[in-house]
């Protein structure tokens, strides 16, 4: 079953130009994440893959379902239990009391959250707690494509890394379709099969890299690596408005070359190009 397709996407908001020429495919079982200023259009293109809008332009098909959206903030329902926030999605299904609460509770134990938990509210829970519990909701839906707006960008080193992993382990053990949207190229090395970068004014994809090797064995210094090496590039540099880094292009695009995989799009900024390296 092909998985979600993106074609030649345009969106905007009045005469602004949003979204324009967007090209991108999610297949079942990989995890694609997309990198990009403030103001790019990322939260915008999620918002019209989750059908929360509808697109002027283009076409989007998308054959997998159920999908599950996880936002920025947690979004818990601050007057229901964290066990029945996690099984909220079960009973807009119409699942029985005990059936959605039983997987919610097994959801829950899978992503470290404590048996007490479940019983207390979101005031009562940490931050962290509160993003598990979110996270929890999302997968307990079992989704064929997950669809992620920065869900772990308020988050300590520590606990974002737990979640990476929790992420990635339900993702192999499920074969699901993850797009993940997010500014950390660090988060995108690390989980991505493919990272688009995107630049803005408008959105538009300049770039598209594939990290060596499969996600769960990346370990962190390969990780440093190629976000370090990945930010030189010239299209990345120019798509953050980083200022030019003058002699260092043709090294850092050689070393990519060496540890992940570049396709060039044709609005890629500057710099030799490389497709297929």
């Amino acid at each position: 079953m092909s998985g979600l397709q993106i074609e030649a996407l345009h969106h905007a908001y009045g005469p602004a130009m949003v979204l324009q020429g967007i090209d991108l495919q999610v297949p079942p079982g990989r995890i694609v994440a997309l990198v990009g200023p403030s103001g790019c259009g990322k939260t915008t293109l999620l918002h019209l893959c989750a059908g929360l809008l509808a697109p002027q332009q283009g076409r989007i098909e998308q054959p997998l379902q159920p999908t599950a959206v996880m936002f920025q903030q947690p979004r818990l329902l601050p007057w229901m239990t964290t066990r029945d926030n996690i099984a909220l999605g079960l009973k807009a299904r119409g699942a029985a009391r005990a059936e959605r609460h039983r997987h919610a509770a097994e959801m829950a134990q899978a992503l470290g959250l404590p048996v007490a938990a479940l019983t207390q509210y979101p005031a009562e829970l940490s931050g962290g707690m509160q993003s598990r519990a979110a996270l929890a909701r999302a997968l307990v839906l079992a989704p064929a494509l997950l669809l992620m707006d920065e869900p772990f960008a308020a988050l300590d080193v520590g606990l974002r890394s737990q979640l990476h992993q929790l992420l990635l382990a339900r993702q192999a053990h499920t074969g699901m379709a993850v797009l993940l949207i997010t500014h950390d190229l660090m988060e995108a090395v690390r989980l991505a099969d493919e990272v688009l970068v995107m630049a803005a004014s408008p959105g538009r994809i300049v770039a598209r890299y594939h990290p060596p090797g499969a996600a769960v064995a990346r370990g962190d210094a390969l990780v440093h690596r190629c976000a370090a090496e990945l930010q030189q590039h010239p299209a990345v540099r120019a798509a953050f408005g980083l200022p030019d880094r003058a002699g260092s292009a043709t090294d850092a695009d050689d070393s990519l070359a060496a540890a992940g995989t570049w396709h060039a799009t044709a609005a890629m900024v500057g710099g030799p190009q490389r497709s297929g390296c």
